[in-house]
């Protein structure tokens, strides 16, 4: 089984919500974010999923596009990310890994080739924010037949009756985006974001996580019902600039954030 299907499996088990976390590759270096991605799993984060940086994103707010920035500016490469996924998992690391990234990186690589090295090093998921329902036969193909790593979809407030579509032999997890726009809103979710979570968790065979803008766990109480984790990208990424991408830091953060969740 893949390990985000069973890292879920076992949290439906343990009735806990999943915590999840965004982290940019090669911010502020590839050897950082392999201690960032250490100290998630000593405190009990569930999920990463690991950006890939781009220079043109669609979905990434202005604390992402900074730190994919930063990160290409540092010789950050898709071969490169590859390379420190599998130091990590020779490392020891068990912590199901999605990465984050946009069609044209892995089209520029080769989407067998890309799918081929994923499945190798131990990437879990894939998340394509640039790729709809419509245009993801090519990924697919590539990865039919193999349980290594899954294509996890999005869906948003204005989805409606696309939904069904979307969902129709979806695994993993249902990424959630809490409100129109970019990452890194604040906790402003969409007017509607309760009754588009209920019409979502209604129709979903497999767990409903909620992202975009979520910065504590108080944040996604109103919605609790409705969703089986959350997801924190910008706010965790300032945390780590404010501390200086400290270890310690991250292991106190993410181990009230898991904490919380699950006592709301």
């Amino acid at each position: 089984m893949n390990r985000i299907e069973d890292t879920l499996n076992q949290l439906k088990e343990k009735k806990e919500k999943a915590f999840i976390t965004y982290v940019t590759a090669g911010y502020p270096d590839l050897a950082k974010t392999k201690e960032i991605l250490k100290a998630q799993e000593a405190a009990g984060t569930d999920i990463v999923e690991l950006g890939v940086p781009f220079s043109d994103p669609v979905a990434d707010g202005p604390v992402i596009q900074d730190a994919s920035y930063r990160s290409i500016c540092g010789g950050t490469t898709l071969k490169k990310v590859f390379r420190t996924v599998e130091e990590a998992r020779n490392d020891g690391l068990k912590l199901p890994i999605v990465f984050m990234l946009y069609y044209n990186t892995i089209v520029f690589y080769g989407v067998e080739a890309f799918v081929k090295e994923c499945e190798r090093v131990g990437v879990d998921g894939l998340i394509i924010p640039d790729l709809p329902m419509e245009e993801q036969e090519e990924i697919k193909a590539a990865l039919d037949g193999q349980d290594t790593t899954l294509l996890l979809q999005l869906v948003s407030p204005v989805s409606g009756d696309r939904i069904p579509q979307i969902l129709d032999g979806a695994r993993g997890f249902v990424y959630c985006v809490s409100s129109m726009g970019v990452t890194g809103q604040e906790a402003q979710f969409h007017k509607e974001v309760k009754n588009y979570l209920k019409s979502v968790k209604e129709q979903s065979k497999i767990p409903v996580m909620m992202g975009f803008g979520i910065r504590t766990a108080k944040d996604v109480e109103p919605m609790k019902e409705y969703i089986d984790g959350a997801i924190v990208g910008s706010h965790f990424i300032r945390l780590l600039e404010e501390s200086n991408f400290d270890p310690d830091a991250v292991k106190t953060y993410c181990n009230t954030f898991k904490k919380e969740l699950n006592e709301l």
